[in-house]
């Protein structure tokens, strides 16, 4: 096979792949422009385009605070699974214990669980907390599904940090959380980035238990706000309005990657090739 017909079916792949992975996005963008009468029209570009559902979903004060929600909710996800994650990962990195592997393979197992099968125990944890109804017992709930990933993808890479900075610096009299801070954290910068962002987005976007543990309007995140979208029946949903609820809570992810790619792409690569 010649250079050029290589690179032209490479060209091929990613252009479908891309446009298959694009595509879902780029209709919910001219549904969200169109009247909710034409919202369904299989058009490649809005007839008539308006911004009269972006201006609905941006003036139901309800939606825009289930979004203030879901912001307090990732950061706060975010924020408490690296805070706990980070130094669970170095002792685990650089302590040798019997177990130790038990231990590991039991966390990664913990995150196999689907939500559903879980739902009855969190549900009676959350109840005799009394966190239910409030944002707590979705801070609770999520760091099921994004503290056992954190540690996981965290302890793979600090295991290549070079003991031997650790080793110097223990000779200049540093301490263990004066090198995890000083020495390791800096070097983990893409690892943290893309356990964050991918942490991030997990809790943007999980359903279940905010479905379940957040009853009060005030109280939903996006996802369930979204969901819960007036109309009886598929004609009667206004598909205009979430289609642009759907815009407006997306481009925020999606300007995240962009704005750390580098760090991502890093992270995920970072000890793939060595030597």
């Amino acid at each position: 096979m010649s250079g050029l017909l290589r690179r032209l079916l490479l060209l091929i792949a990613v252009v479908a792949a891309s446009g298959y992975a694009l595509l879902p996005l780029y209709y919910a963008a001219v549904s969200s422009l169109q009247p909710a009468s034409a919202a369904l029209d299989t058009a490649l570009l809005p007839l008539h385009p308006d911004l009269h559902n972006y201006a609905a979903v941006l003036g139901d004060g309800l939606f825009m605070r289930s979004v203030l929600n879901s912001t307090l909710l990732a950061c706060g996800v975010v924020s408490l699974s690296l805070l706990i994650a980070l130094p669970a990962a170095y002792a685990l990195a650089r302590a040798r214990f019997r177990g130790r592997r038990s231990l590991l393979l039991a966390v990664l197992g913990v995150s196999m669980f689907p939500p559903v099968a879980v739902l009855p125990g969190m549900f009676a944890l959350v109840r005799d907390l009394g966190l239910y109804d409030s944002l707590g017992a979705l801070l609770l709930s999520d760091l099921l599904l994004t503290l056992p990933f954190t540690l996981w993808v965290l302890v793979s890479f600090m295991a290549d940090v070079p003991r031997e900075l650790e080793e110097a610096a223990m000779l200049d009299g540093a301490t263990a959380p004066q090198i995890l801070l000083r020495i390791v954290l800096p070097l983990l910068w893409p690892a943290i980035a893309t356990t964050a962002l991918l942490a991030f987005i997990a809790a943007w976007n999980e359903f279940m238990f905010a479905l379940t543990f957040a009853i009060s309007p005030d109280r939903r995140t996006v996802p369930v706000a979204i969901s819960l979208f007036g109309g009886s029946s598929p004609h009667e949903m206004p598909w205009g309005s979430i289609m642009a609820a759907s815009i407006v809570v997306t481009v925020p992810l999606i300007a995240l990657v962009f704005a750390f790619h580098r760090r991502i792409v890093g992270g995920l690569t970072r000890g793939a090739v060595k030597g």
